[in-house]
């Protein structure tokens, strides 16, 4: 198998999918689809994707314009990884049910000063986006690698952008209620923004552990607090390595290499019930590969009869290295 370096992870904040119809002049006669479908064919995102290793992806929102943030060794040629930003559109043809999808890098204002903000002299792994509703600002969280050697948690932090105007961003700050002497890497919210979840090695492999925000404490506040211990999420973890937690609605999915897989990392996802998660599901030989799926994320609205699912491989067929790839999913609630 091939040998996955320490990887980031990380991932979101709002997600909301907008259905684009082909066309402006179609009338409600010429509507056979009410809703759009995401194939579940797998699809290489071509257009954002190099000879070398790009993958652990974060999306802000998902509408027919994806703006993505990911990390990639492309500027070192296969040495240090940075972040970068990308985009996919996507389009739902209401009429015949055509679905396409093209992907291209970008030049965000946004998210060129986010980016310069965020990367270090190390690696930089697992951006996570989100927007806070409490104090009104977007964070970002990153997994960045440290003088020792292991990885971090840090944050930035900026108003929201609108046409005309460009925020500044602060940061990176160390995220202090989580940072060991251990590895700590892919930071993700539950869907109400009450847990956080991540990654760490501090029982010797990857685990996915939990911790609970106390109700009303501004997001900066939080994360640049005393350290807290977080819980292990027992019932996800198995013998191997378990990373890349992402949480939408009720569903969370994340990458193993435990015993039963087809091979390197495979893509899980489990279901949140009763206030508990449900025995993790491989989401099986459509996705999975003998080779290394990594870091999934998750979308969709009731635009859609199913989600959305971007995620990194390795498998053969791509441009090289790690390639992100673009697949429709079941909703499993």
């Amino acid at each position: 198998m091939k040998r996955i370096p320490l990887v980031m992870t990380a991932a979101i904040a709002a997600i909301m999918i907008t259905l684009l119809a082909a066309g402006c002049s179609k009338t409600k006669s010429h509507i056979k689809y009410s809703q759009g479908t995401f194939p579940d064919s797998v699809v290489n995102v071509s257009g954002i994707n190099t000879a070398y290793d790009d993958y652990n992806l974060a999306l802000y929102q998902i509408l027919g314009y994806i703006p993505l943030v990911f990390s990639s060794n492309r500027g070192s040629s296969g040495g240090q990884f940075d972040l970068v930003q990308g985009a996919v559109n996507f389009k739902f043809d209401q009429e015949t049910g055509d679905f396409t999808l093209e992907g291209a890098m970008t030049q965000d204002a946004l998210l060129t000063r986010l980016i310069s903000t965020a990367n270090t002299e190390g690696n930089d792994f697992g951006p996570y986006r989100f927007f806070s509703s409490i104090d009104g600002f977007e964070y970002m969280v990153v997994a960045s690698m440290t003088g020792d050697d292991g990885y971090d948690f840090f944050y930035t932090k900026n108003q929201p952008a609108y046409p005309g105007y460009v925020p500044e961003v602060s940061g990176p700050a160390p995220v202090t209620l989580l940072n060991s002497s251990h590895n700590e890497m892919y930071f993700c919210l539950d869907s109400s923004q009450d847990s956080l979840y991540f990654s760490s090695d501090a029982g010797g492999n990857f685990d996915i552990y939990v911790l609970g925000r106390p109700s009303g404490l501004a997001f900066d506040a939080w994360m640049s607090g005393g350290h807290q211990n977080s819980n292990p999420v027992n019932i996800l973890n198995s013998a191997g390595d378990d990373r890349c937690p992402f949480v939408f609605n009720k569903m969370m999915v994340f990458a193993s290499d435990r015993p039963g897989g087809y091979g390197g990392f495979d893509l899980y996802y489990s279901v949140s019930m009763n206030g508990s998660w449900t025995e993790p599901v491989n989401f099986g030989p459509k996705i999975n590969t003998e080779y290394n799926e990594f870091r999934p994320v998750v979308g969709g609205t009731s635009d859609f009869t199913n989600l959305c699912m971007l995620f990194s491989s390795d498998r053969p067929g791509g441009k090289g290295g790690f390639d992100i790839y673009f697949t429709g999913v079941e909703v499993p609630w």
